[in-house]
């Protein structure tokens, strides 16, 4: 699996949201989510719901993902908008 399938995959699952997907080796991932469906929910709610999106890649090809998740608010302050 390379990173643009995976974004793919979360934006996919994850109504209205922005995957950036990156990884060295296809199986260690890095990705930034934006998601307008993580308003409210703490930063493990919000891991979940990524994987919930991968399913049963998770552990299979996808060996490991370390996530940035955010809501578009939040993007946008910590990018100084």
């Amino acid at each position: 699996m390379n990173p643009q399938q995976v974004a793919q995959i979360i934006q996919a699952g994850l109504a209205g949201s922005t995957a950036s997907v990156s990884s060295d080796d296809n199986v260690h991932f890095e990705a930034v989510v934006i998601a307008p469906a993580f308003a409210g929910k703490r930063p493990v709610q919000r891991h979940q719901l990524v994987y919930a999106t991968l399913g049963a890649a998770v552990g299979n090809e996808i060996h490991a993902l370390a996530l940035q998740v955010f809501t578009p608010e939040e993007f946008a302050q910590s990018r100084g908008g």
